[in-house]
């Protein structure tokens, strides 16, 4: 596998500099979230964290045309919805191009978008991670970076229910696989409520 320092080099080429600052902040803030929750591989997260927007700016027809060469459970809804191919062709070049094998950091990078559910901890670092990088500056940034040191579940949910309500607020698709992690979510809010009335 390429190292951080490779990867880093390929990232300068291929990202304009803001994207390619975000693409760093990302992995720090991976590699944070990681020690931070007990994750047993920093590095690893670091490193997905870097190549989490590798194809986020190359031509869309580039990006769909990797979309449509992998083998990753894509739907309908994602295949007419551009924005969301940067991270499915992003996980196809990782795997193809840049020789990764590593199941679960291919799936953090597809999923960083749109989430699913039964997320790996390494799925929930970078779906945060991306959300609450040193250079967001939404309305409730801070809230959400609170939040994500405090519990990744609530956090997950949290993240989720911002996103559906933007997607149906922009009059868009929602992926399936954003609604089941949004369901996912709910449902573990649920049993800690009653784990807890039950004590």
């Amino acid at each position: 596998m390429y190292s951080a320092e490779e990867i880093i080099d390929i990232l300068d080429i291929r990202l304009s500099k803001k994207r390619y600052q975000h693409s760093l902040n990302v992995a720090e803030e991976a590699r944070k979230l990681a020690g931070h929750f007990d994750y047993p591989d920093p590095e690893k997260a670091y490193i997905t964290g870097l190549l989490h927007d590798i194809c986020k700016e190359i031509p869309k027809d580039e990006q769909l045309a990797m979309v449509k060469a992998s083998d990753l459970d894509v739907t309908d809804v994602e295949i007419e919805t551009p924005p969301l191919y940067h991270a499915i062709a992003g996980a196809w070049y990782s795997e193809q191009v840049l020789h990764i094998r590593d199941k679960d950091m291919l799936n953090a990078i597809r999923y960083h978008t749109v989430g699913r559910a039964g997320m790996s901890r390494l799925e929930e670092i970078i779906y945060l991670a991306d959300l609450i990088s040193a250079d967001r500056d939404y309305k409730d940034v801070n809230k959400m970076r609170k939040i994500s040191y405090q519990s990744i579940e609530k956090a997950m949910l949290e993240a989720l229910r911002f996103s559906v309500t933007d997607v149906v607020g922009k009059g868009s698709m929602l992926p399936k696989h954003t609604i089941e992690a949004y369901n996912h979510y709910i449902a573990i809010k649920k049993k800690d409520k009653e784990r807890t009335e039950t004590k």
